[in-house]
């Protein structure tokens, strides 16, 4: 038995550009029941608000926020980084922090993907999404080292390809699906973390 066998299952997505339209499909189709804490990572300006938790709770059917540091994780949440920081997971909460840029980025991808396979291991499902450069792929392999799943949007979809490609490059991800069943694997795959 895993030892994160009593956590929900962690799902940690990270995209750029093109990436809104890919959250938000994605977030229509999975279901209000979903047993998963989701965290995202979507590079965002600095200067800006954030409107995406709305975005994304407009568009499902799970509640969503921005996430906040010490927040406890709860089981059917979105939790999006907030400008200008970076969101880390740790074994049962989150951490915000401002920390060095990343990749050119801040929020970033690889932190948030580094930690949760740290903390979670193989209850870790990472995906990544549209978008260009490559945050995000070195966590990828993180989370595959620790025995999560990896799932990376089809390229051909994608509306930005590079992120995708580098990944694929680079990564021996466990799938390469179009958004919908990405959605679809989520569902199944998070059921079975917590039965």
């Amino acid at each position: 038995m895993s030892k994160y066998a009593f956590s929900p299952p962690i799902v940690v997505i990270g995209a750029s550009a093109g990436g809104v339209q890919a959250l938000l499909a994605l977030m229509r189709l999975l279901p209000a029941d979903l047993k998963a804490s989701i965290f995202i990572v979507l590079h965002t300006s600095p200067d800006l608000p954030s409107r995406l938790p709305k975005l994304l709770q407009n568009a499902g059917n799970l509640p969503a926020v921005h996430a906040v540091d010490a927040a406890a994780i709860q089981p059917g949440w979105i939790y999006v980084a907030p400008p200008d920081r970076h969101l880390l997971i740790k074994p049962g909460s989150m951490q915000v922090v401002l920390g060095p840029k990343e990749n050119r980025f801040r929020p970033a991808i690889d932190p948030l993907f580094r930690t949760a396979a740290l903390a979670y291991g193989d209850r870790v499902i990472g995906v990544l999404l549209s978008g260009a450069l490559y945050d995000g792929t070195a966590g990828l392999f993180d989370i595959k080292q620790c025995g999560g799943l990896t799932i990376v949007q089809d390229p051909q979809e994608a509306f930005i390809s590079a992120l995708p490609r580098h990944a694929i490059a680079h990564v021996t991800v466990d799938h390469i699906l179009s958004v919908a069943d990405i959605a679809q694997l989520l569902s199944t795959f998070s059921q079975q973390l917590s039965a």
